[in-house]
């Protein structure tokens, strides 16, 4: 595992954290710091998906859309 280089004022704030009991110790810091970002991410890739569908849907029921044929997308599909 890589080396952490923290700034002095992040290093006082984890000093500050591991001080006030909300964690045991460095590794915890970071580990609930990667949990935050890992959930941001996550919440940003759904809200991203929400939006594309949403506007997928107005499209169709704008009519932009094209009834799908299998069979022409794949002739041997339902054979």
């Amino acid at each position: 595992m890589p080396n952490i280089h923290l700034t002095e004022q992040m290093e006082n704030y984890i000093q500050g954290q591991i001080r006030s009991g909300a964690y045991a110790n460095l590794s915890e810091v970071v580990r609930a710091g990667m949990r935050m970002l890992m959930e941001r991410d996550n919440a940003h890739q759904f809200y991203t998906l929400k939006a594309d569908l949403e506007e997928a849907l107005q499209e169709a029921e704008d009519g932009g859309v094209e009834e799908f044929d299998s069979r022409a997308y794949e002739p041997d599909a339902g054979s």
